[in-house]
């Protein structure tokens, strides 16, 4: 019978040196790429990456601009972003256009005091102390209203989700707010006899509403925000926003902002946390809240002249960065991680730290600059505009 004799292991592979090498480079690579990703965060991102996929095949001058494009508008108005395209609102109607100016939509209104509120995908424009509002989104009309007469609109503010928020006048109350929700129907109405209500905006997740409301306390000015949960019966916490006139609300995160003439409040969702940054006597030359998480002022130490600082706060109240401006500032633009300085002869982008991004020599006159959170800019001036890419 013939022995059976282990079989002996194969001898040991010597590790390929090449491989070797080649697996430490690549992991070098990807170590150096994580650095270089920290240490040039502003820059290197997933907004220029997005931007040469979704602009690369538009024509564009070595500033990034896009051939200019003539629009119909009269009165007074302004210009939004509304999905990508160029939203102009005036008191001859609303207007949408594409980056390369094709009109996609042309509703004809009279509006005495046209007004716009943009949230996500969705608008809002309505005449503010008349009875006409519209909702847009995906390039058509989505929902009207028609008030009556002594019913008429105060303010109306988008919601999550495509729901809506309006405050309008009624007999018998200082103020009434109705929320829609996304089918636009009624969902809940807030009544209060007690304060003047100006002003009313849904939570990021749609629990809480802030009812902004003006009256007396101790015989002095005061306003404050109340907030109202779903049910909408009581307000489950009231915060005092002083002697302050404001004059614009947003909904970041989970905080309220409420900006004043003479300060900047930022309340939770909750009412827990209620704080106000004061301009330090200061007067307020502009602002933007379409920051994500701040909020970019325009702060000057006299009323008149050039000199001004620009400064961004955070949700906590505290400055995150400071710039001294000498330049006439005509507009002012932040959104997502973005700030834009609009001046006679150049446009400006920071990030939100206000470290430069990218800069534009020739802005053709433009008057206004419409930021989108990817970085790029329309500038409008007169009854044409363009779209700016950063580089």
């Amino acid at each position: 019978m013939e022995e059976l004799k282990p079989v002996p292991p194969a001898p040991k592979k010597k590790p390929n040196p090449i491989l070797r090498l080649l697996a430490f480079l690549l992991t070098l690579a990807l170590l150096l790429g994580a650095v270089a990703l920290v240490a040039y965060r502003d820059r290197i991102n997933l907004d220029a990456i997005k931007r040469y996929f979704t602009y690369r095949s538009l024509e564009r001058s070595d500033s990034g601009q896009i051939d200019a494009f003539q629009f119909d508008s009269s009165g007074r108005g302004g210009f939004s972003s509304l999905g990508g395209d160029l939203l102009v609102w005036s008191s001859a109607g609303i207007r949408l256009y594409s980056s390369s100016g094709v009109e996609y939509l042309n509703d004809a209104l009279s509006l005495l005091h046209p007004v716009a509120d943009i949230r996500d995908d969705a608008a809002v424009v309505y005449d503010a102390g008349g009875t006409i509002l519209r909702v847009y989104a995906d390039r058509t009309q989505i929902f009207s209203l028609d008030a009556e007469q002594g019913h008429e609109i105060l303010s109306a503010r988008m919601g999550p989700g495509r729901t809506l928020a309006v405050v309008t006048r009624e007999t018998g109350y200082k103020g009434v707010v109705t929320l829609y929700g996304s089918n636009f129907q009624p969902t809940m109405a807030i009544r209060i006899s007690t304060r003047y209500v100006m002003d009313a905006i849904p939570s990021q997740d749609g629990k809480t509403t802030a009812v902004l409301t003006v009256g007396q306390s101790n015989n002095a000015f005061e306003s404050t925000l109340a907030l109202y949960d779903k049910t909408g019966d009581e307000a489950f916490a009231q915060c005092s926003l002083g002697n302050n006139a404001i004059l614009d609300l947003s909904c970041s995160g989970d905080m309220f902002w409420a900006l004043g003439e003479t300060g900047l409040s930022i309340v939770s969702t909750d009412g827990t946390t209620n704080l106000t940054c004061d301009y330090g006597g200061a007067y307020l030359k502009d602002y933007s809240l379409g920051g994500d998480g701040y909020a970019a002022l325009l702060l000057g130490k006299y009323r008149a002249g050039s000199s001004t600082t620009l400064t961004t706060v955070d949700s906590k109240g505290e400055t995150i960065a400071a710039l001294d401006l000498e330049d006439q500032i005509l507009d002012l633009a932040a959104s997502g991680r973005y700030v834009a300085v609009l001046t006679a002869s150049t446009l400006t982008i920071y990030t939100r730290d206000l470290q430069p991004y990218a800069l534009l020599d020739n802005t053709m006159g433009a008057r206004n600059v419409v930021l989108r959170s990817d970085g790029t800019a329309y500038l409008a001036s007169g009854e044409t505009a363009q779209l700016c890419i950063p580089n």
